[in-house]
């Protein structure tokens, strides 16, 4: 199909870009990777009056260390963050995800703060960052603000960043020394998973002394699994990790539509959950 008619601006700085968008109001759409928003556009199911094309914005794209904490530019590739030498020594869960994001061409186009401002809970990544415990910065006209990503999403496809604002940075923390582990289930290879799990796992003498688990399509937002993270504590083998991960789907609402039930949603993440949290135990 034809996309609706658009203005289209392609500011040469962040700042040229918040002030646009400040014009724009709620009738203007960021354009970064593009493998959300364009489908969007040629389905008619978002109809902007501008869009705004920052994939040429010096400093949005790039990694590098600050301290304890890796910030990656909003405008960083999936590509570019699966090859990257710091994301795979001290944020290797990311990079690994990341490696499961749809095909080889969408993850030389897509971008990692596009995926996360698009904010789908079906998407591997923002339950990838929220389990990273990661923090999102956001400028506007106000000037910059740190998001934790527990804060950022708030429903389905919304987020907190107002209309004048732009997503500029991603913060991870680094978790070197923690074992780690995505696991999702899709019917085909390029397709949203319909349950993923992302698994951290901090070991002490044999025993899991901290555990994270972020669940992805099990609600309108990713989610924590809670229960299962604090059940996880002192846990030392698979049958205390199995009896964990019994309380994956507590505290979620999985949607009911063409690719399961919620009770089956509910089964898979606790399946998915007791499988991830084995291997980045290394107890598999």
């Amino acid at each position: 199909m034809i996309p609706p008619v658009f203005d289209y601006a392609r500011p040469a700085d962040v700042d040229e870009a918040v002030r646009v968008l400040s014009g724009a109001g709620e009738d203007a759409k960021v354009l970064a990777g593009g493998q959300s928003l364009l489908p969007l556009l040629r389905l008619r199911l978002a109809f902007p009056e501008v869009i705004v094309d920052v994939g040429r914005i010096p400093g949005l794209r790039g990694i590098r260390e600050d301290g304890d904490t890796l910030v990656i530019g909003a405008m960083t590739t999936h590509h570019e963050v699966i090859r990257d030498p710091l994301v795979r020594r001290h944020a290797g869960l990311l990079a690994a995800a990341t490696a499961t994001v749809a095909d080889p061409a969408v993850r030389h186009r897509g971008t990692l703060g596009g995926s996360l401002a698009h904010a789908d809970p079906a998407a591997d990544l923002p339950a990838v960052v929220l389990t990273l415990d990661g923090e999102l910065v956001v400028q506007g006209p106000r000037g910059r603000r740190t998001v934790p990503a527990r804060q950022f999403f708030v429903d389905y496809l919304q987020t907190t960043l107002e209309a004048d604002e732009l997503l500029v940075e991603v913060r991870v923390p680094k978790t070197d020394g923690w074992g780690y582990h995505y696991e999702k289930f899709h019917r085909v290879a390029q397709a949203w998973p319909i349950v993923g799990v992302a698994a951290l796992v901090r070991r002490d003498n044999g025993r899991i002394a901290e555990a994270r688990v972020g669940l992805a399509n099990m609600g309108t937002t990713p989610l924590r699994a809670t229960a299962t993270e604090e059940a996880l504590s002192d846990a030392g083998d698979a049958e205390a990790v199995g009896r964990a991960a019994e309380s994956a789907a507590v505290g979620t609402r999985p949607a009911q539509d063409l690719s399961g039930s919620p009770e089956y949603r509910e089964h898979l993440a606790r399946v998915l959950t007791k499988r991830a949290v084995l291997a980045a135990a290394g107890m598999g």
